[in-house]
């Protein structure tokens, strides 16, 4: 595991709606930390359906409680959508989503993102990644701890197919800018900011940002 992480794992109390939607669901949808331990590891064991049987695979970093990922997934139900995230009471929010929205094709996992797209993810195989509102760690000595570096856009650039699309938003203008810098010095990669990306969902995360006067800045970066 990596010394900096770009997280921080919060409580795990469980409202009575997450326990029912975590009971019904997390042997099936829920990969668990140690699985990915085991000699030949594979997320298409999970999914049930290897490279040949889906159009690809995407992979979310941080997706909270799943409002982009439930409705996001069931409009893509030809590819596997694998959903990181390290805070449990949100992955049984997502469980309860994606059973409700029938994204079936969504399968979680809450080990470090970056260690899971660097061992557990193979080179060009990525169809798209999904970073919505990354934590900012908007205090300046907290910057280091930001999940888009130089060294994260190189190992995306490795992982994505090509063609392969980094969907990134954020309500952060700085981190925004730290975004572009970041991504417009990967050589593996073209793009920049981009009109908001309209199947995504307007979550209650984006709109408090929004209440709170922040503006809203979508990227969007493709594997050359």
């Amino acid at each position: 595991m990596r010394e900096v992480l770009s997280y921080s794992r919060r409580g795990s109390r469980f409202t009575p709606q997450q326990a029912a939607a975590w009971e019904a669901h997390h042997e099936e949808w829920v990969v668990p930390d140690e699985a990915v331990d085991a000699p030949g590891f594979s997320f298409d064991t999970w999914f049930g359906r290897g490279p040949d049987e889906r159009d690809g695979l995407i992979v979310e970093i941080g997706s909270g409680v799943g409002e982009a990922t439930a409705a996001l997934a069931a409009a893509r139900p030809s590819y596997d959508v694998l959903a990181l995230e390290v805070w449990r009471p949100g992955i049984a929010s997502t469980l309860g989503r994606i059973d409700e929205a029938g994204a079936g094709n969504v399968r979680l996992c809450s080990v470090d993102a970056v260690w899971t797209i660097e061992h557990l993810i193979d080179p060009h195989s990525l169809a798209e990644l999904w970073t919505f509102f990354p934590d900012p760690w908007h205090k300046s000595r907290h910057h280091k701890r930001r999940l888009v570096n130089p060294a994260f856009a190189s190992l995306v650039a490795q992982r994505l197919r090509p063609g392969g699309l980094w969907r990134l938003a954020t309500d952060w203008s700085d981190y925004a800018e730290q975004m572009v810098d970041v991504l417009d010095g990967e050589p593996g990669l073209e793009g920049g900011v981009v009109e908001r990306w309209a199947d995504r969902p307007v979550t209650k995360f984006e709109r408090k940002g929004i209440a709170a006067g922040r503006s809203i800045t979508d990227l969007a970066y493709r594997r050359s």
